[in-house]
C-alpha cells in the first residue's frame, strides 16, 4: 500500500463496532497490572508475553485469552483498558466504537458486575471530554456457559441499562448455537437493548449458526459471519433486513489462515452492510486503521472503496439519525479534501 493510501485511512473518519475491551490488553499493560495487583506472571518479559499471542485458530486463542484477563481487578484497571484502547482508536481516525464486554469472564473469578462496568464507563466518558471519541458498551454472553448464567447476568444489568447499548453473544461455538439463548435474548429485546452475535468463521455449523441468528432470533447485526456467502437465500434475507456485518480481517487470518478478503468484498459489492473492525487488536497487532491497509493490500480496493467500508461503519452503528448523518457528512468533506490535495 502506498503511504498516501495509508496515511488516507489513519485519517478517515470510521467507527469499530466489533472490539472486545478485553482483547485491547498490550503485553504493557498486562505486566502494569500485574505489578500493581501483585500477581505474578509466568512470563518474565513484554517480549515473552508477545510470544504467546500465537494461535492457529478459536479455541486456541480462547486458551490465552481469558487466563490474561485475571490481571484485571479493580475499577481502576478496567479504567486503564479500556482508556487506553479509545486513544489509539482516536489517533487512527475512529469518531465512536461500540464496544463488547465479557462480564461473566470476570463475575466468575470474584470481581463485581459493578466493578467492571464502573471502570469501563469512566473511561468512555473520560476519553469523550478529554479528545471527542463517543463510545458504548454491548454485554456480551459467554455462550459455552448456561442459558441460565446469561439470563442472570441479563438481570444483574438491568440497573446499568443506560450504559450498556446492546447485547451480544461470544466464545467456543461448539455446541453452543444462538437457540440456546432464545430466551435472553428475547428479554433482552423486551428491555431495549439491540441485539448482535458472533457467527465466527468456519466453524461447526456456522451457516445454521447464522440462520438462528438472523431468522429465529431477530439480531440487528451478525458479527463475524461471511460463511453467509454459502447460502444465497440467507445473503438476500439479510440485505432486505438491512442486517450489518462487523468483519475482521486480521483476525480471521489467525484463527482460520485466511482474510476472507474476497467474501468480505463480494459481500460489499452485493450491497450487504459490511464493515471492519479490529476485534481484539492487542492479540492479532491490528487495530481499525491496520484492519482497512490489510484489506486494502489484500483485496485491491481504492481511497473510494475504503471511505464507502467507513458510511458503513456509522450505517450500521446504533446511533441517532441525527449523528449518523454528521458523520457520513464528515467523510464526504474528508473525501473531497484528500482528492483536492492530490490535484494539487
Amino acid at each position: 500500500m502506498s503511504s498516501d493510501l495509508a496515511a488516507f485511512v489513519r485519517g478517515l473518519p470510521k467507527a469499530e463496532l466489533h472490539l472486545h475491551l478485553e482483547g485491547t490488553l498490550e503485553p504493557e499493560l498486562k505486566f502494569r497490572l500485574a505489578r500493581r495487583n501483585g500477581i505474578e506472571l509466568p512470563e518474565r518479559t513484554v517480549d515473552e508475553v508477545r510470544q504467546t499471542y500465537d494461535f492457529h485458530d478459536l479455541t486456541s486463542f480462547l486458551q490465552v485469552y481469558y487466563p490474561a484477563m485475571r490481571v484485571l481487578q479493580r475499577a481502576p484497571d478496567f479504567h486503564d483498558l479500556a482508556y487506553e484502547y479509545l486513544l489509539r482508536a482516536h489517533a487512527q481516525g475512529v469518531r465512536h466504537v461500540e464496544m463488547f464486554f465479557d462480564p461473566q469472564a470476570h463475575t466468575g473469578r470474584g470481581v463485581s458486575f459493578d466493578t467492571v462496568i464502573g471502570g469501563y464507563r469512566s473511561a468512555i466518558v473520560r476519553a469523550q471530554r478529554e479528545v471527542g471519541i463517543s463510545a458504548e458498551l454491548i454485554l456480551c454472553f459467554l455462550r459455552d456457559h448456561s442459558a441460565e448464567y446469561a439470563m442472570a447476568t441479563l438481570l444483574e444489568a438491568l440497573p446499568y441499562r443506560g450504559w450498556i447499548i446492546g447485547v451480544g453473544l461470544d466464545s467456543d461455538e461448539r455446541g453452543n448455537p444462538p437457540s440456546k439463548f432464545a430466551a435472553v435474548f428475547e428479554r433482552a429485546r423486551h428491555e431495549g437493548f439491540q441485539l448482535t452475535m458472533h457467527c465466527d468463521i468456519d466453524q461447526q455449523n456456522s451457516l445454521e449458526h447464522i440462520r438462528q441468528a438472523l431468522e429465529d432470533i431477530a439480531v440487528d447485526r451478525i458479527d463475524h459471519g461471511t460463511n453467509i456467502v454459502e447460502d444465497e437465500r440467507l445473503v438476500e434475507f439479510a440485505k432486505s433486513r438491512g442486517i450489518a456485518f462487523t468483519c475482521c480481517p486480521v483476525s480471521n487470518s489467525f484463527v482460520t489462515a485466511q482474510m476472507k478478503s474476497a467474501e468480505i468484498t463480494g459481500l460489499l459489492e452485493r450491497g450487504v452492510t459490511v464493515t471492519v473492525n479490529s476485534d481484539d487488536p492487542a492479540y492479532f497487532g491490528a487495530y481499525a486503521a491496520e484492519n482497512y491497509t490489510a484489506l486494502a493490500d489484500q483485496a485491491g480496493l481504492d481511497s473510494g472503496q475504503l471511505a464507502e467500508l467507513a458510511r458503513n461503519s456509522f450505517r450500521a452503528s446504533w446511533i441517532t439519525p441525527a449523528r449518523r448523518e454528521r458523520y457520513l457528512a464528515e467523510i464526504d468533506e474528508y473525501v473531497d479534501r484528500h482528492r483536492a490535495d492530490r490535484a494539487t
